[in-house]
């Protein structure tokens, strides 16, 4: 039989790992005011045979814990022991912000808008650098965990950028309930990736400071059926789940608090809403008039506030634009319906909350 050609070693700075390794290397950034040294840790998982190289990272926003766990579970799985190419994983990008439990930097500047970054600039630009300078390029596709803000889930995601056609065929091997295709932010991760030609899948999912069950599976299961559809794992391995065909949105507004009050919300993630509908109503905490939040345009609410409360402006309702509206709401629910299932190696410590339908399953 002739013999399989041998991954020659991974370079990440300073830092070698063989074919068949597995190392963790932390990248110096800056320094705290304590005088204690702020590293990137970094998890490089390198396959014995040659192959691309996924770049997986959470936690841009130091508050999203569900993007950690994705990430955790997926160095877990056993179907790394036959990983084809290179795996980076970095789990927590903003450790600082990790630590406090906050969105920001200890500046309280997002890092995420702070893309390219510099090496003489704040401690979030520095750790923006080493990220889009020293590691990015290294890598062929990257995939990037997110949530919703506090109060604020968001049905399971997937955004891409506008014309990357490459992007687009990974987000649906993916497979979540929505693909939103949108121009590329200044100053974001996205951006920067998009600028290196480099295709990026950012997934939302669920809420800051929480974990839940849907976020937690359909990202597993996102990101292994990336890595079988870049032939990085064996197609062997595929999930017992039938994917759905994702609803595909290239437009998303918010509808706001028409004033302020006490809001009660009437239409739950995934659903279809029509314009002029009423997707809940605010309230005056003193007894004299109810206000409904009428729907503008007809869409899919992919995000959702929780808060009790609303001052006039406040957004209520992410709502996604698309022309397949007519089979939208069945294709969300048989996708949300059918959680992905994971092995016990995997799903090593169940979450037992699901925040999309709110219960506890």
């Amino acid at each position: 039989m002739p013999r399989k050609d041998k991954n020659p070693p991974f370079i990440l700075g300073e830092h070698r790992v063989e074919a068949g390794q597995r190392a963790e290397i932390s990248l110096s950034v800056g320094s705290f005011l304590t005088h204690e040294d702020l590293v990137l840790k970094t998890i490089v998982v390198h396959g014995k045979t040659p192959g691309p190289c996924l770049l997986l990272t959470a936690c841009i926003h130091g508050d999203e814990y569900n993007g950690a766990e994705v990430v955790r579970r997926i160095l877990r799985t056993p179907a790394i022991k036959q990983l084809k190419g290179t795996l980076i994983a970095i789990p927590i990008v903003n450790r600082p912000g990790f630590v406090t439990r906050t969105r920001y930097m200890p500046d309280r500047r997002d890092l995420n808008r702070l893309f390219p970054g510099s090496a003489t600039g704040p401690l979030g630009s520095r750790l923006a650098r080493v990220l889009s300078q020293e590691i990015l390029p290294l890598c062929d596709v990257a995939i990037d965990l997110h949530t919703g803000a506090v109060n604020r889930p968001n049905l399971p995601q997937i955004r891409i950028t506008v014309d990357d056609a490459e992007a687009l065929k990974l987000a649906k091997s993916f497979a979540p309930p929505v693909i939103l295709s949108a121009p590329k932010r200044d100053g974001s991760y996205r951006g920067t990736c998009r600028d290196l030609g480099k295709p990026i899948l950012l997934f939302e999912s669920g809420e800051a400071l929480r974990l839940d069950t849907p976020s937690i599976r359909f990202g597993v299961q996102g990101v292994l059926s990336v890595m079988r559809q870049m032939e990085m794992l064996s197609s062997k391995t595929k999930s017992s789940r039938a994917k759905s065909t994702p609803i595909i949105s290239t437009k998303s507004y918010w509808e706001r608090a028409p004033r302020g009050g006490i809001f009660t919300p009437l239409a739950p993630l995934g659903q279809v809403v029509n314009e002029g509908g009423v997707l809940g109503f605010i309230a005056d905490p003193y007894g004299s008039a109810e206000t409904e939040v009428i729907c503008s345009r007809s869409g899919i609410v992919i995000g959702r506030t929780n808060d009790a409360t609303a001052d006039e402006g406040d957004g209520l309702f992410h709502i996604a634009l698309t022309s397949q509206l007519d089979s939208a709401e069945d294709r969300i629910a048989q996708t949300s319906e059918a959680l992905p299932s994971l092995n016990a190696d995997t799903d090593d410590h169940p979450v037992p909350y699901d925040s999309i339908q709110d219960t506890v399953v």
